[in-house]
């Protein structure tokens, strides 16, 4: 196994559901251009349009580097321990979000994090050490770039955790 550097982008800016914005597309080349000097293996993206378009974007500035859409990315409600417990603005900003939304959403996170924050596998273990690692880009949403990140930092589910 080889280490895995994951790099973590979220969408350009978006005028809808859809659709990226001037802004948006022009954040999607500049990011592109700053990563051709990174020696990346795959861009990983949301199957929503979004971030479809941003990966494309990104993608025009490395050559040979494959596209993949991956389900687990999308853009959903990640884990939530206790939804009650959570500030006023965070409370309003998922008024309505359904208990199986909840669930679905922390299936998926917990699927995208044993995916992807994991070492890589794409070359063979043995006795020698392993290389320089592989480098992956993934162009995702807000809440599960939170929560690698959560993950990454070994930190809490929640504010009230230890």
């Amino acid at each position: 196994m080889t280490n895995r550097f994951l790099h973590l982008a979220r969408h350009g800016e978006a005028i809808d559901e859809g659709r990226l914005s001037e802004a948006g597309q022009q954040q999607a080349r500049l990011l592109g251009r700053r990563l051709a000097t990174v020696p990346l293996t795959a861009v990983h993206h949301s199957p929503l349009p979004r971030a479809v378009h941003t990966a494309h974007l990104i993608g025009e500035f490395l050559p040979g580097v494959p596209l993949q859409v991956e389900d687990v990315l999308g853009d959903y409600i990640p884990p939530v321990p206790d939804p009650d417990a959570l500030p006023e603005v965070y409370t309003r900003f998922l008024d309505g979000v359904t208990p199986t939304e909840y669930a679905d959403g922390a299936r998926l996170a917990t699927a995208a994090i044993e995916r992807y924050a994991r070492p890589s596998v794409s070359e063979p273990a043995g006795p020698e050490p392993a290389g320089p690692g592989t480098h992956e880009l993934i162009v995702t949403h807000n809440f599960l770039i939170g929560w690698f990140v959560r993950h990454a930092l070994d930190a809490p589910t929640s504010a009230g955790s230890a």
